[in-house]
């Protein structure tokens, strides 16, 4: 009789030969890498506001902008100081409209159309828009110069007195849209931490984008030495795997994030502290975070596993499924923030992919041995 045959007795290798086969693989695999590595450099400071954006966004919607009253505008109103006191006295009754500019005409005639009358001036970059109550302005300019300015006639109380605008321009108000600006965005505080930043963000996404290929060589060499039913199991766990692991990161990134910041931001607004997000730490946090989401997500594999090897039955599942829900709240609190919130985006899920874990350990591998019958 025969003897049986390894699968790879046309394929044996010597030790010094897996190594170089090893060697190749590594050498392949850094290649890549380096390569999405130097191709991410170039194209970091998209990366860089990609990660950003939901803090950016967090901050902005926390009411550092939309509290303020400042209106910006690009252009700057040529409008005189006379004609702002002529448009007043239009507005409490002390002259009559000035006439209307003819069909055709380009002169604006009304102070109104005068503030319509946009022109570019080199000197500024930016104009706000002041509103006042002209009765009130009336009345002050009369204090101050009675001479020149009369007083405002008197207005009943059914008379409604609309608000004026003021186009005001300066160069500070650059200045003053820069800060407001800044107070939305994250900042570093020493003069490398940029700089790291955009390195360690380059090299994270360089490793994402090459880790296809990566994993390629790896499998490529360890591949050579599993029987082909175990690299079956890797055919098709592997990409569940990775649809997981993918799932949970950009979860984590859409959906656990705006509430968590939203969440954390509302302590500052609360004690009325102004915070000041430094970029190092929340890079830190924006990886780390999606990689806890990812790795959690991995619980059906992990029962499925567990259910393989005979060290849980999916009856084990079924009747300690309290005791797991209370493990996985326990885990949630461990892998995410100190906030309440990122705790249950994390918990309902995994609740749910705990379900999942009991339905794939269903379905069997196998074929169940016929009764009566003993295993060849």
């Amino acid at each position: 009789m025969a003897q049986s045959k390894d699968l790879f007795d046309d394929s044996t290798m010597t030790f010094g030969e897996h190594l170089e086969c090893l060697r190749t693989h590594l050498i392949r695999a850094i290649i890549g890498l380096a390569i999405c590595v130097i191709g991410a450099l170039f194209v970091g400071d998209k990366i860089v506001a990609i990660v950003r954006s939901p803090i950016d966004s967090a901050l902005r919607k926390a009411g550092q902008v939309e509290g303020s009253n400042i209106q910006v505008e690009d252009d700057i109103a040529d409008v005189s100081m006379t004609d702002i006191w002529h448009s007043i006295q239009e507005k409490i009754g002390l002259s009559e409209p000035s006439e209307k500019p003819e069909p055709g005409s380009q002169t604006p005639e009304t102070p109104a159309e005068k503030f319509k009358q946009i022109k570019t001036d080199n000197k500024f970059d930016r104009t706000i828009i002041v509103s006042f109550m002209p009765a009130e302005l009336a009345a002050r300019l009369h204090e101050y110069n009675p001479d020149e300015y009369p007083a405002a006639k008197p207005t009943s109380e059914d008379d409604e007195d609309q608000a004026l605008e003021i186009r005001i321009a300066a160069p500070e108000f650059q200045q003053l849209e820069t800060v407001i600006d800044r107070q939305n965005q994250t900042v570093t505080l020493n003069v490398q931490e940029a700089f790291m930043t955009y390195l360690k963000v380059a090299f994270i996404a360089g490793l994402l984008i090459a880790s296809p290929w990566v994993f390629r060589e790896i499998w490529m060499f360890v591949a050579a030495g599993l029987y082909p039913h175990e690299r079956k199991y890797i055919y098709i766990y592997l990409p569940m795997s990775l649809f997981l692991f993918t799932g949970g990161a950009v979860f984590c990134f859409y959906a656990v994030f705006p509430f968590v910041l939203k969440f954390l931001l509302s302590f500052n607004a609360m004690l009325d502290v102004n915070p000041q997000i430094r970029l190092s730490e929340w890079i830190n946090f924006a990886v780390m975070l999606p990689v806890m989401f990812g790795v959690s997500f991995q619980l059906p594999l992990v029962m499925l596993f567990l259910e393989r090897i005979s060290v849980f039955e999916i009856s084990d599942y079924r009747e300690k499924r309290r005791m797991a829900i209370l493990v996985i709240a326990f885990l949630s609190m461990i892998l995410t923030p100190a906030d309440p919130m990122s705790m249950l985006l994390m918990m309902f899920p995994l609740t749910l992919l705990y379900e999942l874990g009991i339905i794939l350990c269903g379905f069997k591998a196998h074929k169940p041995e016929v009764e009566g019958l003993e295993p060849v």
